[in-house]
């Protein structure tokens, strides 16, 4: 998937640790990155290392740097759920990562204020906004065209769409078999939706969701979209029915519902602007929250239309600007006002 987004973006790396192996543990991902980089720091030390996030492969590059004495910059630093085991194992990697970085690059004001609780200086945050909203801005209005031609079939027919994405870990199981019932009775009740999943490709979250949407016909299960395609199905969709964090962000920005499979989130900028609603795994919650979106104008525009606070589409000049303040090459600019 990463590769897909360099394609997109014309990046093309220097160097691939190729570390990622089919059923790996998380340990054997730190521990794998961690040793590729201890080597190509051997050959070429940088000035500084920017992580991304919360992945696992972004604490285990921190971690690598700080042991090497290079400065660390985080990107997407400061979001916090305040549950350590939720999401897992994410926000142990960030609280980790934060401690260990000289620059903190928050999306937000909230984020900014939870560095400070942590005891973070002032001088060392600056806020953003998000990457990701420069990523899709960049991207939507392309329209990209689909490679699954049922999707382009779907564009052109005008149909309601309830776009669907699930692969949390703390999701996996149980919670992950109601989300595929609460989807099976949707599609029976709302025979004009179409509802559409591009499945992970973790075999863990096929086998717990896909057997329920067997034989539905208004279920459309795709494989993983490349991002230009994943943004302009977001653009199409009515209503969006998600665990991820990114997509929290990206369909706000589009004026999309979103409702949050979780039962917390380190992004509650959203939450609290009313564009986002945390309704767990719960499968009659899940059913009641979607057909109260599809048939309620008044709730669906409330969501709709509810203020975005996580970017303005500059947060990439600002992390390059901040990047050069600190390698002493340039000066920070006005940092983002939302969130």
């Amino acid at each position: 998937m990463l590769d897909q987004v360099n394609e997109l973006f014309g990046i093309v790396p220097d160097h691939d640790l190729n570390i990622l192996q089919q059923g790996q543990s998380l340990s054997a991902i730190m521990t794998r990155t961690i040793d590729g980089l201890e080597t190509l720091f051997a050959q070429s030390r940088p000035d500084a290392v920017v992580v991304q996030g919360d992945t696992t492969t972004s604490t285990a590059a921190a971690i690598a740097a700080f042991y090497h004495g290079i400065p660390v910059v985080h990107v997407e630093a400061g979001l916090r759920s305040g549950d350590l085991l939720s999401p897992f194992p994410e926000e142990a990697n960030r609280k980790i990562t934060s401690q260990i970085t000289r620059l903190h690059l928050a999306p937000t004001s909230t984020s900014r204020g939870n560095l400070l609780r942590e005891g973070i200086s002032p001088q060392d945050i600056v806020v953003t906004g998000n990457t990701v909203i420069d990523a899709l801005l960049a991207t939507v209005d392309k329209q990209l065209p689909f490679t699954d031609p049922k999707l382009e079939e779907l564009a052109a027919s005008g149909r309601r769409i309830l776009l669907v994405t699930t692969h949390r870990r703390e999701n996996q199981g149980e919670s992950m078999r109601s989300v595929g019932r609460a989807l099976a009775r949707i599609a029976d009740a709302e025979p004009d939706l179409v509802i559409v999943l591009p499945a992970h490709k973790n075999p863990v979250v096929r086998e717990a969701v896909l057997p329920a949407l067997e034989g539905k016909a208004n279920i459309l299960v795709t494989e993983p979209l490349a991002y230009g395609e994943f943004t302009r199905l977001l653009s199409l969709s009515h209503v969006v029915l998600t665990d991820s964090g990114g997509v929290q962000e990206e369909a706000p920005s589009l004026g999309k519902p979103v409702l949050v499979m979780r039962e917390n989130t380190e992004r509650p900028e959203a939450l609290e602007a009313g564009t986002v609603k945390l309704i767990g795994t719960d499968e009659e919650r899940i059913v009641d929250e979607v057909t109260r979106l599809l048939h309620e104008h008044g709730h669906f525009s409330a969501m709709a239309n509810a203020v975005n606070p996580y970017g303005d589409g500059k947060a990439a000049a600002r992390t390059v600007a901040a990047i050069e303040e600190l390698m002493g090459v340039g000066s920070r600019i006005s940092e983002f006002s939302g969130g």
